[in-house]
């Protein structure tokens, strides 16, 4: 079971430190990716989160040194009225990975169970659709060759509020800013209601969601990625690297949630 509590530090050495292995990590996906292309794997990344939780830091951190032929992330806008007169899945189908692909995609899918629950931009009986056809659509997804991963960047409602006041004050990430922005704190306890119900509703054996506790972006940053080496299978890799902090990372599991080890 994971423990309570991540430490942070403005510590010089331990930025050094940070650094380092962070480097270590990327040579060690950048093995990885390589073995994905030699055996023409396809493997789908899903990222969700709070706003502010770390997902652009994190994927950013993912693909700095690889491929950009075989990398592709993926962060759609808001849906047009084509979008919506579609089948709900079919906007996000022309972007899964072909063969020798890894994608990362930057929110999903999962958009219903969150924001569009929350915010009232989905029907009762689209989002109860939703969350009866999102496994077997990803069951479908494994059976044609995709390994699925996601990730639930976890983050308290300090924490957040914190990230997205710097958002509004730096110049250099206010492309970040959005609507959504602005009722993402008065509307915490419902993303974390529509979360719960989200990571127990579809989280199973073939596609289990991992909570990352993301309050200090460094080691969630280095935990996704040690997570992500143990969980793509390549012969050449560090094993020793490929040991994520499973008090940073780990399962989903209802016990997490009564232990109160997710962001309430």
């Amino acid at each position: 079971m994971p423990k309570k509590g991540t430490k942070t530090s403005s510590n010089p050495d331990d930025h050094a430190a940070y650094k380092a292995s962070l480097r270590e990590l990327q040579v060690e996906l950048v093995k990885v990716q390589r073995h994905v292309i030699k055996h023409g794997h396809k493997v789908l990344v899903i990222f969700e989160g709070r706003d502010s939780s770390g997902k652009d830091g994190t994927i950013k951190r993912i693909v700095r040194h690889l491929s950009p032929r075989e990398t592709r992330v993926v962060a759609l806008g808001k849906p047009s009225d084509k979008d919506r007169a579609s089948w709900y899945f079919q906007r996000y189908t022309p972007h899964l990975p072909a063969s020798q692909e890894l994608v990362l995609f930057n929110r999903s899918w999962y958009n219903r169970a969150g924001v569009e629950r929350v915010m009232g931009f989905c029907t009762e009986k689209e989002y109860t659709n939703f969350l009866q056809e999102a496994v077997p659509f990803e069951h479908m997804l494994i059976g044609a060759g995709i390994q699925i991963l996601k990730y639930y960047l976890d983050i308290g409602k300090k924490e957040q509020k914190k990230r997205l006041q710097a958002r509004q004050e730096d110049p250099l990430k206010q492309w970040k800013t959005s609507p959504i922005d602005e009722v993402a704190i008065k509307n915490f306890e419902g993303y974390t209601k529509a979360r719960d119900e989200m990571l127990a509703r579809t989280s199973g054996p073939l596609s289990p969601w991992m909570v990352v506790r993301a309050d200090n972006k460094h080691t969630a940053r280095l935990n996704v990625m040690r997570d992500l080496l143990a969980r793509l299978a390549c012969p050449q890799t560090d094993k020793h690297l490929a040991v994520p902090d499973l008090n940073i990372v780990f399962p989903y599991d209802e016990a997490h949630l009564r232990a109160g080890l997710l962001a309430t």
